[in-house]
C-alpha cells in the first residue's frame, strides 16, 4: 500500500469514527420517552454506511479552513437526511425493501407507523442540527447553509427526484431524463454536502463555491452511475442490500439503458471531470480527489 492511498484510508477512518460519535451523542438515547422511536432512529443511521457525504462535507471544509467541530455536526445533519431517505424509501409504498446496511430495513425491524415517524424525527434533527449557534462565519452564512440543506431535500432536490423515480418504473426513459432524476434523488445531497461543508469555513468565497458546485454535481451522478453498476454485477451481501432490486422492479438504470461497459466508461469520465475541475483548487483538494477516486474504484 502507497503512503498516499494509507493516509488517505487513515483520514477517511478518523472522520468516519468522528461521524460516528457525533452522531451517537446527537441522537436521543433510546432510554428516553417516546423510547422505540428514538431506538428506532438510532438502529436506522448508527453502525452502517461509508458516511460518503460526511466525508465529502469534510473534506470540503478543509479548502476553507473550517473548524472541524462544526464539520461533525454538518456531517450530522446530512447524514440525518441521507438516513431519513433511506427509510422512507425502503417502504413499501415506495420500494419496499426488507436489507439495509446488511440488516432489516426498519419498518420490518419494527413496523411501517415507526419507520414513518423515525424519518420524519430525522428530517427535522438535522435542521435542529443546522438551527444551533456558531456552525457558520456569520448568521447570514448559516442561514443560507439552511436553505442550501433544505432545497437539496425538497421538492427541487432528494424528494422530488424520488417522485420522479417512481414515476419511471416501467417507462423508457432517455439518458437526460435519467441524469435529471439522478441529478435530483442522489446527486442534491451529496452536492449539498460539498458546499455545507465549504460554507463552514472563513476562508470560503464566491470564487471557490463555483468549481465545488461544479465538483459536487458530477461526483453525485458518478456515485448513482457507479450504484447501477454494483446493483447490477454484485451480490446481496456484498451490496448490505437486495441485488438486482431496480432490474427485477423494472427502474430504468444506466446500466439498463446504456449496457454495464457504457456505464463503466461514464463512470471513468466523470471521475476525469471531476479530477479536472478541481485542478486549478490542487493540492489543498486532494481530499476530494481521493474520494471521487474511492467512490469510482468501489468494487468496480
Amino acid at each position: 500500500m502507497s503512503n498516499s492511498k494509507s493516509d488517505f484510508l487513515g483520514w477517511m477512518a478518523t472522520i468516519q469514527e468522528r461521524t460516528e460519535s457525533a452522531l451517537s451523542t446527537i441522537l436521543p438515547e433510546s432510554s428516553i420517552a417516546p423510547e422505540r422511536l428514538h431506538d428506532a432512529m438510532r438502529y436506522a443511521v448508527l453502525g452502517g454506511g461509508k458516511r460518503v457525504r460526511a466525508l465529502l462535507a469534510h473534506a470540503a471544509g478543509e479548502l476553507t479552513d473550517a473548524p472541524v467541530e462544526r464539520l461533525d455536526r454538518v456531517a450530522c445533519a446530512v447524514e440525518f437526511i441521507h438516513a431519513y431517505s433511506l427509510v422512507h424509501d425502503d417502504m413499501p409504498c415506495m420500494d419496499d425493501d426488507v436489507l439495509r446496511r446488511g440488516k432489516p430495513t426498519v419498518h420490518v425491524e419494527y413496523d411501517e407507523a415507526t419507520a414513518l415517524l423515525t424519518g420524519d424525527a430525522l428530517q427535522t434533527l438535522a435542521f435542529q442540527v443546522l438551527s444551533e449557534p456558531t456552525i457558520a462565519p456569520t448568521a447570514a452564512d448559516q442561514l443560507e447553509m439552511i436553505s442550501l440543506l433544505a432545497r437539496a431535500s425538497g421538492s427541487r432536490g432528494m424528494a422530488g427526484g424520488q417522485a420522479i423515480d417512481l414515476d419511471a418504473v416501467g417507462k423508457a426513459i432517455s439518458r437526460i431524463e435519467l441524469e435529471f432524476m439522478h441529478i435530483h434523488k442522489t446527486g442534491a445531497l451529496i452536492r449539498a454536502s460539498v458546499l455545507l461543508g465549504a460554507r463552514c469555513g472563513p476562508a470560503c468565497d464566491a470564487d471557490l463555491l463555483e468549481p465545488l458546485d461544479r465538483y459536487g454535481k458530477l461526483v453525485g451522478l458518478l456515485f448513482q452511475v457507479v450504484d447501477d453498476i454494483l446493483d447490477a454485477q454484485s451480490d446481496t451481501a456484498t451490496l448490505g442490500k437486495t441485488a438486482g432490486k431496480d432490474a427485477d422492479s423494472n427502474k430504468p438504470t444506466y446500466v439498463s439503458l446504456m449496457g454495464l461497459n457504457e456505464a463503466r466508461a461514464l463512470a471513468e469520465s466523470l471521475h476525469a471531470e471531476a479530477h479536472a475541475v478541481l485542478h486549478a483548487l490542487a493540492p489543498r483538494s486532494s481530499r476530494l480527489e481521493e474520494l471521487a477516486r474511492f467512490i469510482v474504484r468501489r468494487r468496480f
